[in-house]
């Protein structure tokens, strides 16, 4: 816990403050207006995506404090002036913006708190900063959208831009580059090389298990039952954020190459349970043993694939993590609909636990 460290939160704290308070009050916003919600959220996932492959060329370029503050700025300064406009083209502009702003602080910011962290502390380190980031996440989804009903769009927008912005002063406290020769090889050369491209696609399995759980459980879920699936959706994160302690700890006893086949198979078993639909225990304990299993695989993917190259790759590991997660966030909210539209949700989760096991290959050849 040095300053740099302590500082380093700092940043993840304001930079996931500002992007969740607005998560969902963007769409709600653009609705409002007579907008497309689901082209606000698009926009915003689609330059995150985007900036997330191009980032670690602009840190190898530009350095950490220089990508880290541009990507403070971008997230901040548009949600300052979002209320300005109604039209989609002004919102949909925002969004990207934002988005390419969250990719950089996530990338850059990533891969400079890998590089503060000791190598035999990682996995702990790491937990840790998941910790950091993920309690803006937790009350910043709920608060801005009640914030956003009971004040009005301009305070809560105001707010997510101040709580990026205000996170500069620090950035210069920070180092600039990182300590050791190199040159970072690059999102493409880094999806090449099996040691980092199979820990990728399994947390990629996992995370498209995370966007079935987060779209379509209040769907999914009889309307009888709309206070489980608020229960569920906190259960499902809480649970994530104390496995990815526990798998950081035990990580860097034992190795984490240890934990990534429990957490696929955990993450896999919880959706199957969560196919029960209609019973409120099985529900509760499918999110919960699938957050579980998703903690765990992604502390364990991310400690290992940083350690498998030089501090010069933190920010092609970074990129490719964030890649993963966002990229199979997206495809397992798009391909479940389809399925769920001719099985039924049932069905469709039960399916989709087995689609998850598809991992199962590039994580074998990896062992």
């Amino acid at each position: 816990m040095t300053r740099q460290l302590l500082l380093r939160f700092l940043t993840v704290i304001g930079a996931s403050a500002s992007f969740f308070l607005l998560l969902s009050v963007v769409p709600l916003y653009a609705r409002r207006g007579g907008g497309d919600a689901g082209l606000a959220t698009g926009a915003l996932m689609l330059a995150t995506v985007a900036g997330e492959l191009v980032t670690p060329r602009l840190v190898a370029r530009f350095g950490y404090r220089v990508a880290l503050a541009a990507g403070l700025v971008l997230l901040g300064a548009p949600a300052l002036v979002l209320t300005a406009g109604h039209g989609m083209v002004w919102i949909a502009g925002v969004c990207l913006l934002r988005g390419l702003g969250f990719a950089l602080t996530v990338v850059a910011g990533g891969a400079l708190t890998a590089s503060l962290i000791p190598a035999e502390r990682r996995g702990e380190g790491l937990a840790l900063a998941g910790i950091v980031s993920g309690v803006p996440s937790l009350l910043g989804l709920p608060l801005g959208v009640w914030l956003a009903t009971h004040v009005g769009f301009t305070p809560v927008c105001v707010a997510g831009g101040v709580a990026a912005l205000a996170a500069v002063v620090v950035v210069p406290a920070l180092p600039a580059r990182e300590r050791t020769a190199g040159r970072d090889a690059g999102v493409v050369a880094g999806l090449r090389a099996g040691p980092l491209a199979r820990p990728t696609a399994v947390f990629a399995t996992t995370a498209f298990g995370a966007g079935i759980v987060v779209t379509f459980l209040p769907l999914a879920v009889p309307a009888s039952m709309s206070g489980l699936v608020a229960t569920a959706l906190f259960a499902q994160p809480a649970t994530a954020t104390v496995a990815r302690w526990f798998a950081g700890r035990f990580g860097d006893r034992h190795g984490p190459a240890r934990l990534v086949l429990p957490g696929l198979l955990a993450s896999s078993a919880g959706l199957l349970v969560t196919a029960w639909t209609d019973s409120p225990a099985a529900v509760l304990a499918g999110v919960a043993l699938f957050g579980a299993g998703f903690g765990v695989t992604q502390n364990a993917t991310l400690t290992l694939m940083y350690a498998r190259v030089p501090e010069s790759g933190y920010g092609t590991v970074s990129a490719l993590w964030n890649v993963a997660y966002d990229g199979g966030m997206g495809l397992g909210a798009v391909g479940f609909g389809a399925v769920a539209a001719a099985t039924g949700y049932p069905g469709a989760f039960a399916l989709a636990a087995a689609a998850m096991l598809s991992a199962l290959v590039p994580l074998l050849r990896d062992r």
